[in-house]
């Protein structure tokens, strides 16, 4: 017990989560023509995409006068999202080589996949968004309160749904498949093309579970001055944040050896 808690108290731990930081970097976006420019490629072409489709069908965005804007303040909290929970769900298996060495351990990785897709992310976002301000008459007020909350519950949401999954994938790995089905109708049910208020009364009563919808709610919140998300639950969202994550570190800090030996 005392030498587990002196491992996590000297200064080794940082270098370990740092080197495994420069690693997931060098692997991820070393590797590949372009690098971090498929980071920023990706909010950016649905951004214009979103942006070409619905101007063509509606004269204004649900909200404020820019639809790039409103697009965008629902893309980019969702992919940050996705993003890290992704990131974070694989952090097992991409650093299995690793693991074997005793101060290496799986939480190490999974806080160096985490650090590097947020940072990543909200690198992004800041490019995204300071472009579009900008570049073009928003008529804006910007609450940077609500818009850092946003990216932490983003940020929070990601790290818990990536650590339960991280888990699953090792135990179960047809759970891998079926999670990519689950999660292809999100993008349709969480607040990117549209905003609670406008669902009809039914459809919001059952929307209103997903915490995707509040989040994309509050960074929305945080562009436009005027709009109050009232149905935003933070406890409900916390929850979101902190059951999947305690079973998740639960079951792999029980478990961990055992997966390794598996995969």
């Amino acid at each position: 017990m005392t030498s587990r808690l002196m491992r996590r108290l000297d200064f080794r731990t940082p270098r370990v989560i740092a080197a495994l930081v420069l690693r997931e970097m060098s692997t991820t976006y070393g590797r590949s023509a372009g690098g971090y420019f498929w980071a920023i490629a990706e909010p950016v072409a649905g951004t214009v995409l979103l942006t070409a489709v619905f101007s063509f069908l509606a004269k204004s965005p649900p909200l404020g006068n820019n639809f790039a804007l409103f697009y965008a303040s629902g893309l980019v909290p969702f992919l940050m999202y996705s993003t890290v929970a992704s990131k974070v769900a694989m952090a097992v298996k991409f650093s299995k080589p690793l693991l074997v060495y005793p101060r290496v351990t799986y939480l190490d990785a999974i806080i160096a996949r985490f650090l590097l897709a947020a940072l990543t992310q909200i690198l992004v976002m800041y490019l995204l968004f300071t472009y579009l301000l900008m570049s073009s008459d928003t008529a804006t007020v910007i609450d940077f309160d609500a818009i850092g909350l946003a990216i932490l519950m983003a940020m929070a949401l990601g790290v818990s749904i990536g650590t339960l999954n991280c888990l699953l994938f090792s135990v179960f790995p047809v759970w891998a498949n079926l999670w990519s089905v689950l999660n292809r109708p999100l993008f349709l049910l969480s607040g990117v093309i549209f905003t609670y208020e406008l669902l009809p009364e039914s459809m919001a009563k059952v929307l209103w579970f997903n915490p995707l919808l509040h989040l994309t709610g509050k960074m929305r919140e945080g562009f436009y001055p005027t709009y109050s998300p009232n149905y935003i639950s933070l406890p409900y969202y916390a929850a979101w944040c902190f059951v999947p994550l305690v079973i998740g570190l639960f079951f792999l800090r029980r478990y961990h050896k055992k997966i390794l030996n598996e995969l």
